[in-house]
């Protein structure tokens, strides 16, 4: 089984639980930061713009938005925001089923 230095490195650090809770956290987050430019991007598509003309309805340079589109950045708040009111959404923030907020008041109620 041929697998790479990082491979088995990464196979390694997930044994520890703290590692791993950090690890799917951030694969978390980044994983939705995906969602909202993949969304946002076919938003863009659709009303038309070129990645320039919404950077310039945004007075943000067309480098950057380019880059938000094309590259595996973390893109600020505003930014976000600014995308998304040129484009005619809002955003928008949902709880998920079980939030870990919820998890730790039923396992404090049991405890209690």
């Amino acid at each position: 089984m041929a697998t790479s230095y990082y491979e088995r490195r990464r196979a390694e650090e997930m044994e520890d639980p703290e590692f791993r809770a950090e690890y799917e956290r951030a694969r978390s987050e980044i994983a939705q930061v995906d969602a909202i430019m993949r969304q946002l991007d076919t938003l863009r598509e659709a009303s038309g713009y070129s990645k320039a003309e919404l950077a310039r309805l945004i007075g943000r340079n067309p480098s950057t938005v380019r880059r938000l589109f094309t590259a595996e950045v973390n893109p600020e708040l505003k930014t976000v925001a600014a995308l998304a009111s040129a484009l005619g959404a809002r955003l928008e923030i949902v709880a998920s089923p079980s939030t870990p907020a919820e998890s730790r008041r039923r396992s404090a109620r049991s405890v209690a």
